[in-house]
């Protein structure tokens, strides 16, 4: 898969840093953080902040930061997010927290797309922007990483439950990353001079006895297999209870669940199922692309050939044309705001009536009497206006509307036994989707 072709699945993997450290009491903000932001400022480039959003948004300048804190200011702590979205993006989140809690600076921000960490020259500033904040405000713990590895990797709490995550903290070396600062305390733990001799691309001692290292050039290959063995030598060199090959092994799994796939789906349905993936995490997306090629969705059965098509039985089939008409009403009527192109009836609105209530968990989330008695009506007629307006369809209206056929070609379709059968679970919302019934239809009337 190209990478333009997953940045149109909305698949990108981000560089993610957290950085834990601590402050001053923070009484003078403004001389708190000038280390931080002179340090952003020289550091960034590319994905430098426009945006600081505190109780508003303003343009980022270092003064919008401190009016956001101020404004957001609570009994123990404030924040703001930082944003850049022209070209690259970046979502940053700056927090500071007071006394009774110890006083800290916590930093969690996700700039993408990783292809950006590439180029050495960028990742060199990226790691002397850490360095800095590291320098100034003593670590706990920092680290800059593919977000989709730190996932897979079960980051921050790597298979411990919350309280004992929030209780301990990064108190071992759980993970080595691309980049990483272990705090002094962290240090004392491992050991100075087995921290000092870690084999890796950069490994320097801070002021404050903290230890930051680099294990590879560039972030944006981590799963090579080069950056994987430098990883893995580091990792196991501070944990020496640890085993180099069996590092080795979930490392290179990890690297194989990541690797690209190319989107193969079933043509009726592309357009649906390649929305799905991004709704996965991040680390789990192309195994979901894979797993989305395999599927393949039965075979529409609401259907008749038409010398079995059943006469229409009402005594007023005008009436009932419009009383269809007023049920796709409805739908739209329910799904104007959440899904706009509803208003087209068009067959791309079918494909994002089937995302949309595929999202929701639709048939899973509602009581079931209302499902039946209102969604499913409604998705019947949208499904059957779509058929007559789209595809020179012919309504054979009849008293159980559960019979009401749309005559297409050589077949005639019945979209209310479509709608009931699709409403069934959020699963049969993909097994028998409006965009699938269409497409097949659409074959059918050449």
């Amino acid at each position: 898969m190209t990478t333009q072709e997953h940045h149109e699945l909305g698949i990108e993997d981000h560089l993610l840093l957290s950085f834990n450290g601590a402050c001053n009491t923070p009484g003078d903000l403004e001389k708190e953080l000038a280390p931080f932001l002179q340090a952003l400022e020289s550091g960034a480039g590319a994905w430098m902040p426009e945006v600081v959003k505190g109780r508003r948004r303003r343009k980022y300048t270092r003064e919008a930061v401190i009016k956001g804190l101020t404004e957001s200011l609570q009994e123990k702590s404030t924040s703001v997010g930082l944003y850049h979205s022209t070209g690259t993006a970046l979502d940053m989140s700056l927090r500071l927290r007071f006394p009774p809690l110890p006083p800290s600076l916590r930093i969690w921000g996700n700039v993408r797309p990783l292809d950006l960490f590439a180029d050495e020259a960028r990742c060199q500033s990226f790691v002397e922007m850490v360095r800095a904040w590291a320098i100034h405000y003593p670590v706990t713990h920092a680290s800059a990483h593919s977000l989709a590895d730190k996932e897979l990797a079960d980051f921050p709490s790597f298979g411990r439950d919350n309280e004992t995550t929030f209780r301990d903290g990064f108190d071992q070396i759980y993970a080595v990353y691309w980049l990483n600062v272990f705090g002094a305390k962290l240090v004392e733990t491992v050991g100075r001079e087995r921290m000092r001799s870690t084999p890796a691309h950069r490994v320097e001692e801070l002021p404050d006895g903290s230890f930051l290292l680099v294990t590879w050039p560039t972030a944006a290959d981590f799963a090579s297999e080069p950056a994987r063995v430098a990883q893995a030598r580091a990792w196991v060199h501070l944990r020496p209870d640890l085993d180099f090959y069996t590092v080795m092994a979930t490392l290179r799994e990890r690297s194989a669940t990541l690797a690209p796939v190319e989107p193969r789906f079933t043509p009726d349905i592309a357009a649906l199922l390649s929305r799905l993936p991004e709704y996965a995490s991040l680390g789990q997306q192309q195994r979901r692309i894979a797993e989305l090629n395999a599927y393949v969705p039965p075979e529409p059965e609401e259907w008749l050939p038409v010398h079995s098509a059943l006469p229409p039985d009402v005594a007023d089939p005008k009436a009932a044309l419009e009383q269809y008409a007023h049920l796709a009403e409805r739908l739209i009527a329910l799904l104007h705001t959440p899904v706009p192109s509803v208003l087209k009836m068009s067959p791309e609105s079918l494909t994002d009536i089937d995302f949309h209530f595929w999202k929701e968990t639709f048939p899973d989330t509602f009581e079931r009497h209302n499902v039946d008695a209102i969604a499913v009506p409604a998705v019947g007629a949208y499904l059957g206006e779509v058929l007559v307006k789209h595809l020179g369809g012919q309504w054979l209206p009849r008293k159980q509307w559960m019979e009401a056929q749309v005559r297409v070609g050589d077949r005639v379709w019945l979209p209310f036994a479509r709608a009931h059968r699709y409403m069934r679970s959020t699963q049969s919302l993909l097994d028998h989707s409006l965009t699938q019934l269409y497409r097949v239809a659409e074959r059918h009337s050449r």
